[in-house]
């Protein structure tokens, strides 16, 4: 491969966008972490350089016909070679570019939050750890080598969560995602395993191949699919494992952005789509994904009604949004989800870094006071927080409403209507909550009181600049982004798109009643927190009971305190400690205590009596006689 290497500028440009951010994190950990300024400069120099390289192979392979894939040889046991390499396809390709482009914009943008802070280089340390492993995934060629770096990125984002270590909750939030995604990769792996039973190897391009239900029976590839699924709900916070993303917030905000958008939540949903062939095998597996997707996007929609906390509603948001890709997918339309998915790390990273603009400059996370500290004041975060809004919401021209559009007609497509009356019904709920937050910091209900506690402390202007310029790229590509519609499904062309599910049916009317439900999800936020005189308390908040469920998160978190409690520590932790205490010390303590008594009687025979050696010896004169003669 070295002379590839060299002769190859595809193969070339693939391991310096996927190398580069490593080496700046080895860099800034081993010899620059106490030079801040040139620690950042490090990372994002790589981060620049690996989004070159990204842009490079999309512009090089836009016409791409067949997958191009670089392997060699890794480890070698025996007969068993495992491979490392790359694949570049259409889908690995925008994802690489994807998450190249989302990490330097966010690290451009952390020069301004991060200012001042003490951790200022290990962030930008970590940053790079993160990329390094989310760029890798996305080209892997191998399951193996993906779940590798599936988990670098969930270690990745375990250190940024827990970022701020000295607060109990950041380390509390980075344990809870921590251990809550690895019960997913359990599942992940295990699947993986039966896969290899069946086929032998785990290559991506193999797996996805038609003929693996010649080697598979249709079962076996229901199970692994399934158990498969079980990483995608863990990584992209779908039901039931859904509760630790929210707590994920106590992080810095433009980790928020990063994980949110392009990194570890999407990667749930990248797997989906970079197995689809492989899941479409089997349509008792896309049902369930469809349910899963479903529960998620409505769960996670009424969540996000009644939360204060700016950045948990855009968290809340999160979940609705993966849910309502893999819904998508699971209908059979490979396209509409990925097209969400480019669209979602847009204006979903906007959101994030917008809040972290108000955050930053009003030290709450409250949208209530947010408002009343006049937040309408920054023109630019909130003129780009209303446009990402809108397009979270599906309003035309916004990037959202061509993408969400797509997924509609796929769920239109399918024959039980109940998918799409959920999916209408989460673009009603998406606009309701999107705006409501838009309108409690436009018109707060009371007077501004003009500056916060503290206000201003290090908040220059040229630290706002510096964070501004990040949010208006991403609005100019939140607005025009849907408008490449057709060109990237031309990228796609030589992909499957659909499978046999879609109809390919015309639904005219179906952009007008989703439009019309996001906009009557607009008014009623208008009605409740908008206009002139407006109490500021939802429909939802009238109703106590149903306030206290939404809010308290449907009793997920409660239900799984009472497992633990019960279960865990009450059965099995219990059962664990008498095994220790009865069988293993006791096991330990009956041969010490027999080694200690067998030593007293030797030594009592080694007293220097000689009437006891004689004994002895008359004792065994008499067993070998009796040996002899019996």
């Amino acid at each position: 491969m070295t002379s590839a290497l060299v002769l190859d500028p595809t193969l070339l440009a693939a391991v310096l966008a996927s190398l580069l951010p490593f080496v700046s994190f080895l860099l800034i950990m081993v010899f620059t972490r106490e030079f801040q300024r040139l620690s950042a400069g490090l990372s994002i120099a790589a981060v620049t350089l690996s989004l070159i390289c990204a842009l490079f192979l999309l512009g090089r392979h836009w016409h791409l016909q067949s997958a191009i894939q670089y392997t060699g040889r890794w480890l070698v046991s025996g007969d068993i070679s495992i491979p490392f390499g790359f694949l570049l396809d259409s889908t690995s390709l925008l994802m690489l570019a994807l998450v190249a482009g989302i990490s330097f914009l966010v690290q451009i943008y952390s020069l301004g939050y991060m200012a001042g802070d003490t951790g200022f280089a290990r962030y930008y340390a970590f940053m790079s750890l993160f990329a390094w492993a989310m760029m890798s995934l996305t080209i892997s060629p191998t399951m193996l080598q993906l779940y590798i770096f599936w988990e670098l990125v969930g270690l990745s984002s375990y250190l940024l969560i827990g970022f701020w270590y000295e607060k109990f909750s950041a380390t509390e939030a980075g344990k809870k995602a921590f251990v809550m995604t690895r019960l997913g990769d359990v599942a992940f792996f295990l699947g993986l395993l039966l896969v290899l039973v069946y086929l032998g190897n785990l290559n991506v391009l193999e797996i996805n191949n038609s003929e693996v239900t010649v080697r598979m029976p249709p079962g076996a590839i229901t199970i692994s699919a399934l158990l498969i699924f079980g990483g995608i709900i863990g990584k992209s916070a779908q039901f039931p494992l859904l509760t630790w993303l929210p707590d994920a917030m106590e992080g810095p905000t433009p980790v928020s952005a990063l994980l949110h958008s392009a990194t570890m939540v999407a990667a749930g949903v990248y797997l989906f789509a970079r197995l689809f062939p492989f899941f479409s095998l089997s349509p008792t597996a896309m049902t369930v994904f469809l349910i899963i997707g479903s529960i998620s996007m409505l769960l996670a929609s009424t969540m996000a009604m009644v939360s204060r906390d700016i950045k948990q509603v855009w968290a809340y948001s999160t979940i609705s949004q993966l849910g309502f890709m893999i819904m998508g997918l699971a209908a059979g339309s490979f396209f509409a989800g990925v097209f969400h998915l480019t669209t979602h790390a847009g204006f979903k990273a906007l959101l994030f870094l917008c809040s972290g603009v108000f955050i930053h400059q009003f030290e709450t996370n409250d949208m209530y006071e947010i408002g009343q500290y006049g937040g309408r004041r920054l023109k630019i975060p909130m003129i780009c927080m209303i446009i990402a809004a809108a397009a979270l919401s599906g309003l035309p021209p916004f990037s959202g409403f061509f993408s969400k559009e797509m997924i509609l007609t796929a769920l239109a497509d399918l024959k039980n209507p109940l998918w799409l009356i959920a999916g209408l019904l989460g673009a009603f709920l998406t606009a309701y909550y999107a705006f409501r937050l838009i309108f409690i910091v436009l018109f707060p209900k009371e007077i501004e009181t003009g500056q916060p506690p503290n206000h201003g402390a290090g908040h220059g202007h040229e630290t706002y600049w510096v964070m501004a310029w990040p949010l208006i790229i991403l609005a100019a590509i939140t607005a025009i982004l849907g408008f490449f519609q057709g060109s990237l499904e031309n990228f796609f062309g030589g992909h499957q798109l659909a499978s046999a599910n879609q109809g390919g049916g015309q639904h005219i009317w179906l952009p007008f009643m989703a439009l019309g439900l996001a906009l009557v999800g607009v008014a009623l936020a208008w009605m409740e927190f908008g206009r002139r005189g407006a109490k500021q308390l939802g429909f939802v908040e009238h109703i106590p009971s149903l306030n206290q469920l939404f809010a308290d998160r449907w009793y997920i978190d409660r239900f799984y305190r009472r497992f633990l409690d019960i279960v865990i520590y009450g059965v099995i932790s219990k059962l664990c400690t008498q095994n220790d205490n009865k069988v293993i010390d006791g096991s330990i303590h009956g041969l010490s205590k027999g080694m200690v008594e067998t030593g007293r009687f030797v030594s009592f025979l080694h007293s220097g009596m000689v009437q006891y050696r004689l004994l002895v010896i008359f004792i065994v004169l008499v067993l070998v006689t009796l040996y002899f003669l019996f």
